[in-house]
């Protein structure tokens, strides 16, 4: 069985350190960094690249993850393979 794993590159306009502010009660969210919360989706990662830029990988998860970031996060842009 062949597994295919949609990729996608994201630069914010602030800093993902910054964008980590939003966690900033994790008893809530249940995490304390953009990182964790990306990783929570089953078969999704994500992997700082840059200050800004990270690379999310999921198998399933993908437009669920793109939803979320567009609506929370300020993106300047975001490359889909």
């Amino acid at each position: 069985m062949e597994t295919t794993y949609k990729t996608i590159i994201v630069t914010f306009r602030e800093s993902i350190d910054r964008l980590n502010n939003i966690f900033d009660t994790p008893e809530i969210w249940g995490v304390s960094t953009l990182k964790k919360w990306i990783d929570c989706y089953e078969s999704t990662r994500f992997t700082q690249i840059g200050d800004n830029t990270a690379v999310i990988t999921s198998e399933y998860n993908m437009e669920h993850v793109v939803e979320w970031l567009q609506r929370y996060t300020p993106i300047e842009t975001l490359q889909k393979d």
